[in-house]
């Protein structure tokens, strides 16, 4: 099939208007794929191994998925409705992103095969778009909609940024069977080796002073996420305050 031919999977009907009702569906086929790739890595979600998994030939399952593409939008759109948006957004713009932040990253870190399964363009899948009405609409009666995305690609770059991290850092530990204080312990004479030089200060610096790399993920994942908030906050109107920040106190 060439790009030309290709109808984005949402705009297939899932079933014929006519006839016997399918043994199977697309919401069960991506369930399966999910399963597989949690537990086998995505690129193990191969068609005949998602047709095992559900009992199905797998030259059927093209009949509701015509293309490995198709079944990547589905499972991109399926991760996405992991995302808790319930009350978004709220009028508390700081709280809701807080809680938009925490559960990309969740989501993330339950699946962090999702790395290979992030697209740059959209197919605009119905959790797609539930996320960009809900999450978009939290700052949109506060700036212009070209300010608003600005602000949300700020927000989303930072939390895919720490997501990847975190997933980096725990594939490494797995790899090598060192916790992150072990790989440290590890590489402290050559810390030490670089802080007696005395050729590079900031390095130094960050060695002895900062407090950052001491601090739990989780911590430092609040602490990067304040830190965004806080720009987005500078760039919206004082009206976009919070109940909390007018009184005196912040959502944090």
């Amino acid at each position: 099939m060439t790009d030309a031919e290709h109808v984005n999977i949402w705009m297939r009907p899932e079933r014929p208007a006519r006839g016997p009702k399918p043994a199977y569906s697309r919401e069960q086929i991506t369930e399966a794929a999910v399963r597989i790739a949690d537990a086998e890595g995505l690129e193990a979600a191969t068609m005949r191994r998602i047709a095992a998994e559900i009992g199905a030939g797998a030259m059927s399952l093209y009949r509701y998925v015509p293309s490995r593409d198709d079944l990547v939008e589905l499972i991109a759109d399926r991760l996405q409705g992991e995302i808790d948006l319930a009350g978004i957004p709220s009028g508390d713009w700081r709280a809701d992103l807080t809680h938009y932040a925490g559960q990309v990253r969740a989501m993330w870190l339950r699946h962090p095969w999702i790395a290979t399964v992030q697209r740059s363009l959209p197919s605009f899948g119905p959790n797609q778009l539930l996320l960009i009405e809900r999450v978009v609409g939290v700052l949109d009666a506060y700036v212009p909609i070209d300010e608003n995305l600005g602000l949300m690609a700020i927000l989303n770059g930072y939390v895919e940024g720490a997501a990847r991290e975190e997933v980096s850092v725990a594939a490494e530990v797995r790899r090598t069977g060192l916790s992150e204080s072990e790989w440290m312990a590890r590489s402290y004479p050559r810390v030490q080796q670089l802080v007696d030089s005395g050729r590079y200060p900031i390095f130094t610096k960050i060695v002895k002073d900062a407090r950052q790399p001491h601090l739990s993920r989780d911590d430092q994942f609040r602490y990067g996420l304040e830190r965004v908030l806080d720009c987005i906050a500078a760039a919206l109107p004082a009206t976009a305050e919070p109940p909390s920040a007018r009184s005196g106190g912040r959502n944090r």
